[in-house]
């Protein structure tokens, strides 16, 4: 019995002192919580033995999770171990707690490969030796590049300025097949090969244009440019005519027109002022008719240039009806000859009235000159008259020349078949003074000068008439 009532009192001893020792450690964490200038700090070992009752020895504190807190300006802040069935009070506000979020470093997104944009596609086949080609990357840049022929000639090609295309710099052949090499290197720093091919077409025929004047001709104000071509060009007159180009020094108004000149098989494209040149007026011509469709399979064989100057400026006056022509340079007269007109117009002439004698009236130009030619005319009674100093100024028979039969009519009465006859003296000087060009501004005649009337008709056109003659 002894025994047992000591153990009991023991056992009360025992349960007393463990709970001294839990109050004593709240109020050493109170202490410190009190004299602490930073966050409150939970006591862990406190609150477990103040909710079992007991002071277990080897007890591992547990973690309390992150907390932030916010104080009021100027004050202070006290916080106590809190256990279960236990609370504590504060002295000043209680603060305010937050979680603190979870801060996670994002990756940069994936960066993109390089694409190849090729056009015309590669592989394409039966284009245009002329056909524009570009090979571009999205996503990244050309590192190197090349366009080689079959014999492995590198065609000549340009980067743009950021690496990023690349545009061929050359015509390319008829019939051949072009193999394209190169690397392309993308965003994410990945390279990608650039490889293909082209072929171009192969014409069952070609066609050549010839342009005059030629290179280095020097020619009147009144000259026109005349392209000829070897093919028909009908079905294509708009497309060839934008492949012409003229420049001018000093620049002037001036228009293309189809035109079928005499003795001519095809049309021909023809460019002539407004009015006359300026004189000493620089002219280059281009007709880029390389690659260009004239009909089905029949394509250009190659471009054709000419640089020509317009010389000095000089105009014939002629009037049937003062029988005589007018020399006029820059617009002052230099000499004024004797001559007699077509007897067409006369009826008192041996052949009456007749359309076939009359000088055309309207703006020839001089075709062409010679100083002896045989002339016939065998429905009038001539053949193989040999006359001298002759300036053609039409096709169909019109010159200015020599004649000694007419020259008592000369100045007076219009006896010859069409032509302008002038004496020995005066018909040579003429002929000398005359170029390829000039124009000679016939009038006072019953019949106007048309495109029946031969080669070069191009001023007998008004400009509205000109200009619509275009395929533009």
């Amino acid at each position: 019995m002894t025994i047992t009532a000591r153990m009991r009192i023991w056992g009360r001893r025992t349960a007393l002192l463990g709970m001294s020792a839990a109050l004593l450690a709240g109020a050493v964490a109170c202490n410190s919580s009190n004299t602490s200038s930073g966050s409150p700090t939970v006591a862990g070992g406190a609150t477990a033995a103040a909710t079992s009752g007991t002071a277990p020895s080897n007890a591992a504190p547990s973690t309390p999770a992150p907390i932030s807190v916010s104080e009021p300006a100027g004050t202070g802040s006290s916080s106590a171990a809190t256990s279960s069935g236990a609370s504590s009070a504060a002295t000043s506000p209680s603060p305010t707690t937050a979680l603190t979020p979870t801060t996670s470093t994002s990756l940069p997104p994936a960066q993109p490969a390089a694409a190849v944009i090729a056009s015309p596609a590669f592989g394409t086949s039966g284009i245009s030796p002329t056909q524009p080609i570009s090979i571009a990357v999205k996503n990244g840049t050309i590192k190197a590049l090349s366009l080689v022929n079959p014999t492995g000639k590198v065609v000549a090609g340009k980067l743009s300025a950021d690496d990023a295309s690349w545009t061929l710099g050359e015509d390319l052949g008829y019939g051949k097949t072009y193999t394209v090499k190169g690397t392309a290197l993308g965003r994410n720093g990945q390279s990608v090969p650039i490889s293909g091919t082209y072929t171009t077409l192969t014409p069952d025929d070609e066609a050549h244009a010839t342009i005059s004047p030629g290179d280095g001709d020097v020619v009147g104000v009144a000259a026109p440019i005349i392209v000829r071509f070897s093919s028909d060009p009908t079905s294509q007159k708009a497309e060839i005519e934008k492949r012409m180009k003229v420049v001018t020094t000093p620049a002037g108004q001036g228009s293309w027109a189809w035109i079928t000149h005499d003795g001519d098989t095809y049309p021909s494209l023809d460019w002539r002022p407004k009015v006359y040149w300026p004189q000493y007026t620089k002219v280059h011509v281009e007709a880029d008719v390389y690659g260009a469709e004239f009909s089905d399979s029949v394509y250009g064989s190659a471009d054709a240039t000419s640089d020509f100057t317009i010389g000095r400026n000089q105009v014939v006056i002629a009037n049937a009806k003062n029988y005589d022509i007018v020399v006029q340079q820059s617009g002052k007269t230099v000499a004024t000859y004797p001559g007699s007109y077509g007897m067409g117009d006369d009826p008192n002439s041996r052949y009456g009235l007749n359309p076939e004698l009359v000088t055309r009236s309207g703006i020839h130009i001089v075709m062409d000159k010679q100083q002896t030619v045989s002339m016939s005319n065998p429905k009038y009674g001539y053949t193989n008259s040999i006359e001298h100093w002759a300036v053609r100024i039409s096709d169909n028979g019109e010159f200015i020349h020599e004649n000694p039969n007419t020259v008592g009519d000369q100045g007076n009465t219009n006896v010859s078949h069409g032509c302008i006859n002038l004496s020995a003296e005066s018909a040579e000087a003429y002929y000398n003074s005359a170029i390829y060009g000039d124009p000679v501004q016939i009038s006072g005649t019953s019949v106007q000068l048309s495109a029946a009337d031969g080669d070069i008709y191009d001023w007998a056109l008004s400009w509205s008439t000109w200009q619509s003659l275009s395929a533009l």
